[in-house]
């Protein structure tokens, strides 16, 4: 990985402005706020999870920055020297980082709302100031960096906790107990990520939801070199013995029952084993194989799950709607007056003389019965179970289903909809690609850090953006406080100084220090606590 000094992890045209600003400007106050949902990727998203700023001033404020302190003042900025001179066609005038470099610390003010607060748009997480004259320019020239660290991994807390509210919804619809909940969103994003620090940084956002299930090892790095967590004595994030399709080919010709009869015996006797499971044929394996294998399976000390990775997830996992009109009723006398009642009526298959047909397509597609049925009810056809407090279906303890390929919040939705609409509790696992978790940018939420006071000739002035061009980039203005009022976070804006801090918004940092931390359970349980307060 390339090192880029703390000074170039900017936009180039911010070297600029050091010189730019108003001569009597002597300090610039500036705050991170989520501006809008118009883009959310969550439907009727009205708040964004506050996440990763103590991370961001452990690794880039102070961690990075001490490199740049500790050098000898020539070292610390020649090559930032070097490089935007060749950027910008002239050589660049470094005086402001010997300035910087002389004073031996970053004299910038940050205040915050506590991490894992759901902040809702418009309202402002974080501020940022400088404390010392002179380094007015510094407040914004961290803006890109600010950004860039920040966006992703409240989009993706967002996200996660948004598939966290609809898990819990469906629990205590259907008496899934809620100890699973937090087992049933995995994140399985890692390799579609843009990179494995951005894997970290997203994987983080999925685990401060309190989401635990996860395989992506890098975010479980993270939450203990920056939140504080740690493996030895609490659930940062965890996963089970599992497959894939080059394990299941490897046994392509002893076949699939020596195979789950080897994983279950010899190498996976306890605990949960997950098999993916559609490597030839799915639906021989569950009616079939699986059948045989009962015994087997009922007697391990452990859940065996199974696991289908292609298809339609809801339609594997829930089955098809099917309509109630047949051969049967003598008003329709052909299987098109069948097809096309079903279609107008808005169901997916029919039955026609004892055989199953989609009616979804232009041409007609004749249906196993264990498709009609899904996944679910056809293992609990196998293995049975008992019945939750609510009087849904819950599969035995001894099996299980995850789906881990293109599950997205309108399927996570629809899958457990159907699913209690068919009498099941809500027993899946949902794996959480990179599609969940990338497919986003920084203006999902409209992410955006904006300067709204200046101090000019001794006195504090208000600034603000307002571009005629476009309304919903208009900034606030002035000091800011976050207040809560009736029971939701506040944004009052051109404020006093006295009444700016007043506010909620506490200071984390200061002057090269860090000086109030979270932990990953702090979050956490922070997240839940406002999550069973909006079930209210």
């Amino acid at each position: 990985m390339t090192i880029i000094a703390p000074s170039m992890q900017k936009d180039v045209y911010k070297e600029f402005h050091s010189r730019a600003y108003h001569p009597q400007v002597s300090e610039v106050y500036a705050n991170y706020t989520s501006r809008s949902g118009k883009l959310s990727n969550v439907a009727d998203n009205n708040t964004v999870a506050f996440v990763g700023l103590q991370y961001f001033i452990k690794s880039y404020l102070q961690e990075e920055w001490s490199v740049f302190f500790n050098a000898d003042k020539h070292s610390a900025v020649a090559e930032h020297k070097r490089i935007l001179s060749a950027m910008l066609g002239y050589p660049v005038n470094v005086k402001y980082l010997e300035a910087l470099h002389d004073l031996g610390y970053l004299p910038l003010r940050i205040k915050a709302l506590p991490e894992g607060t759901l902040v809702p748009y418009q309202v402002p997480p974080i501020t940022v100031v400088n404390t010392k004259a002179g380094f007015q320019w510094l407040t914004n020239m961290i803006e890109t960096v600010l950004s860039c660290e920040n966006w992703p991994i409240q989009t993706s807390a967002t996200t996660s906790v948004a598939y966290l509210k609809v898990f819990k919804e469906y629990a205590r619809k259907t008496g899934l107990p809620a100890e699973m909940v937090p087992f049933q969103g995995h994140d399985f994003s890692f390799r579609g990520m843009f990179g494995k620090q951005a894997a970290a940084m997203s994987g983080f956002g999925h685990l401060a939801s309190g989401l635990v299930g996860t395989d992506t090892i890098p975010a479980v790095l993270f939450a203990e070199k920056y939140y504080g967590a740690n493996v030895d004595k609490e659930l940062v994030g965890c996963s089970v013995d599992a497959t894939e399709h080059s394990v299941t080919c490897s046994w392509i010709m002893e076949g699939e029952i020596e195979f789950f009869r080897y994983l279950m015996r010899e190498q996976s006797p306890h605990g949960v084993l997950s098999v993916v499971s559609d490597t030839w044929d799915f639906w021989t394996l569950v009616t079939e194989y699986l059948p045989q294998l009962k015994e087997e399976i009922m007697a391990r000390d452990g859940t065996l799950v199974i696991r289908p990775d292609s298809g339609d997830p809801v339609k594997v996992l829930t089955g098809y709607t099917l309509s109630p009109v047949s051969d049967e009723h003598k008003y329709y006398q052909s299987q098109q007056h069948v097809e096309e009642y079903a279609k107008v009526n808005g169901y997916e298959a029919y039955c026609w003389q004892g055989r199953y047909f989609s009616c979804e397509n232009e041409h007609t597609t004749e249906l196993m019965p264990c498709e009609i049925k899904g996944l679910i009810e056809c293992l609990w056809d196998v293995f049975g179970g008992t019945k939750t407090s609510k009087g849904y279906k819950l599969l035995d303890e001894h099996i299980g289903a995850i789906y881990g390929d293109a599950i997205t919040l309108p399927r996570q939705r629809q899958i457990l909809q159907r699913l209690m609409d068919k009498g099941f509790a809500s027993k899946v696992v949902l794996g959480i690609g990179s599609y969940s978790y990338q497919y986003v940018t920084r203006d999902t939420h409209g992410s955006a850090v904006k300067a709204t006071s200046v101090v000019k000739a001794g006195e504090r002035v208000a600034i603000f953006k307002d571009p005629k061009t476009d309304s919903k980039k208009k900034s606030a203005k002035g000091l800011l406080k976050v207040a809560n009022v009736n029971g939701a976070l506040t944004l009052f804006d051109n404020v006093t100084e006295h009444q700016e801090a007043q506010g909620l918004l506490e200071v984390v940092y200061e002057d090269g220090k860090l000086l109030k931390e979270t932990s990953l359970g702090q979050i956490r349980a922070r997240i839940n606590r406002q999550l069973e307060t909006q079930e209210q």
